[in-house]
């Protein structure tokens, strides 16, 4: 059983303050609009891995390699990646961290010119390439996708009712392709209401504005329990 801190979107000066309630999580993942400044500093309080994907609101992570010699790249080039050092960027990306397999697809439905915003098409595109690399990665060793990290919720799943707030479609038939356990997501403010928990065919689906804590129990095959945390929020 992995102890995850799930946030997205809210920042929560008590955690830096008095990190006494989340203090026992393994894993820290991160679902986009969040200062990476704040990102750095909780993961160094707490010691443990993070992961995340972007947000509207974070800027353009896309084009970062690392070389073989460990050197980070952008387009060739040696170039320092925005967000804090040590942690992982899950964007369009299967991540292993605390146990558990991540795979990530950042940003919402495009409503401006800015970064990590995307088209139906576009983001349809990019769940596809991800499942491809989620296969390649299975075909490795044989491990299923625990957890599917996004920004935007799917279409008709816990999504607004305005054009930005919009889920994709695209991630019915990413889910029913990486079968992930559980998948966790941000972008729609519940402003005080409880957000609810839904199902996606057989997958969980969360939204982790402000902070949670989930129970989530890697299992080989497939599907994994995802749990709530009595001290989830």
């Amino acid at each position: 059983m992995v102890l995850v801190l799930a946030i997205s979107d809210e920042v929560d000066d008590s955690l830096l303050a008095d990190a006494h309630a989340v203090r026992q999580a393994q894993l820290i993942v991160a679902c986009g609009d969040l200062p990476f400044d704040y990102l750095g500093r909780l993961m160094n309080l707490l010691g443990v891995p993070l992961v995340f994907v972007p947000g509207n609101h974070d800027p353009d992570v896309s084009g970062y390699r690392t070389s073989r010699a460990g050197l980070p790249l952008r387009a060739g080039l040696p170039a320092r990646p925005p967000w804090p050092a040590g942690a992982i960027s899950a964007e369009q990306r299967v991540a292993d961290a605390a146990g558990l397999r991540l795979a990530g697809l950042g940003g919402c439905r495009r409503y401006t010119g800015g970064p990590n915003q995307y088209t139906e098409w576009q983001q349809g595109r990019r769940a596809r390439t991800l499942a491809r690399r989620a296969r390649w990665a299975r075909a490795r060793d044989g491990r299923c996708i625990d957890v599917l990290l996004t920004h935007a919720p799917p279409e008709g799943i816990g999504d607004g009712t305005d054009p930005p707030h919009s889920g994709f479609r695209a991630y019915h038939r990413l889910t029913a392709r990486l079968r992930p356990a559980v998948l966790l997501h941000g972008h729609v403010h519940p402003y005080g209401a409880a957000a609810g928990e839904h199902r996606l065919g057989r997958t969980v689906v969360h939204n982790v504005v402000g902070r949670h804590l989930l129970e989530i129990e890697p299992v080989a095959g497939g599907h994994s329990s995802p749990r709530s945390h009595p001290h989830a929020r």
